[in-house]
């Protein structure tokens, strides 16, 4: 009799949980800050995957000849096989030569990298984290007093830290960058288990003899994924911030492979005479946060219930 009971309860939760989850994303797809965010950013992406096509030279390619040149400038340039082609350098060179617009689109792929790292990373490390801490009462404490202590650290300072500790490049700058993020998402997952575990679904579910691993992971989890996209949209944006930040300080990602912040910090010193340099990269890292924040604003309209009776 109890295992019917039992898998009544866990038919019933599914089912409702489903229909839920479909009902909120229909309501997502069709909220504009959504539609506004996901279509910049699904174009971020595309730049990002095209970039090798629709560059016109190799991001990393010196030419003393044809340093500081203004968007627009017309630049003839020595091949491989010792000939002459010429080209329109459309976002101008930086001081050694580089082009911009070509550095510009592989940028994306480093800004795009980290910021889905961070984001993935990030929420299934706190995801498990903090579903130990707001089940297993003894282990609670325990924990947030570690999450406490790390967040009680500026982000920045501590992702600086991290990355002055070992080689600097893309693994260490995503894990410098994860580390003070995950006390984050622990802290909203926690509390989400803390609220369901006393709902009566799960209060059935306990009274029947379901296993723990069971309870958390199939009645638990779902009521912490909404949330969890919801924060991780935010998190990307976060850390292609802190990249940038990292890569202009000197300290991120390594300046022979192109990014927004190395961009940026490299043509720094010359941004009075020119400012293209800094400013094109700037837009495109200013627009993709952007369009993720928006995103996020959305999803979190829609899928949090105190905000979706409001859509």
């Amino acid at each position: 009799m109890s295992a019917i009971t039992e898998e009544v309860v866990d038919s019933a939760s599914i089912a409702a949980a489903s229909t839920k989850r479909k009902s909120l994303w229909l309501v997502a797809i069709r909220n504009p800050n959504v539609i506004f965010g996901g279509v910049i950013l699904l174009t971020m992406l595309v730049i990002a995957i095209l970039a090798p096509f629709l560059g016109t030279v190799d991001p990393t390619r010196i030419d003393p000849a044809s340093r500081n040149k203004k968007p627009g400038t017309e630049i003839t340039y020595r091949l491989d096989d010792g000939t002459t082609a010429k080209r329109v350098a459309i976002m101008g060179t930086d001081s050694l030569g580089r082009d911009v617009y070509s550095r510009v689109l592989y940028g994306a792929r480093v800004s795009l990298a980290v910021g889905v790292a961070v984001s993935v990373i990030s929420v299934a490390i706190g995801m498990v984290i903090g579903l130990v801490s707001g089940y297993v009462r003894w282990a609670d404490g325990i924990i947030m007093r570690i999450m406490d202590g790390l967040m009680a650290i500026p982000g920045i300072l501590l992702a600086i830290a991290l990355v002055s500790i070992w080689r600097a490049g893309l693994i260490t700058v995503v894990f410098a960058i994860v580390v003070p993020d995950v006390p984050r998402v622990v802290r909203l997952v926690r509390s989400i288990v803390l609220t369901v575990r006393e709902e009566p679904y799960v209060e059935g579910a306990i009274s029947v003899g379901t296993p723990t691993w069971i309870l958390m992971f199939r009645h638990i989890l779902p009521n912490t994924v909404a949330p969890l996209i919801v924060q991780g949209t935010f998190l990307a944006a976060a850390a292609i911030l802190t990249e940038a930040a990292l890569s202009f300080l000197g300290i991120g990602i390594p300046p022979e492979i192109p990014s927004w912040g190395n961009i940026m910090a490299e043509g720094r010193t010359l941004f009075r005479v020119f400012p293209h340099n800094i400013l094109y990269p700037g837009i495109f890292l200013a627009l993709t946060v952007l369009a993720i924040n928006i995103m996020g604003d959305g999803l979190r309209d829609t899928l949090d219930p105190k905000m979706s009776k409001k859509v």
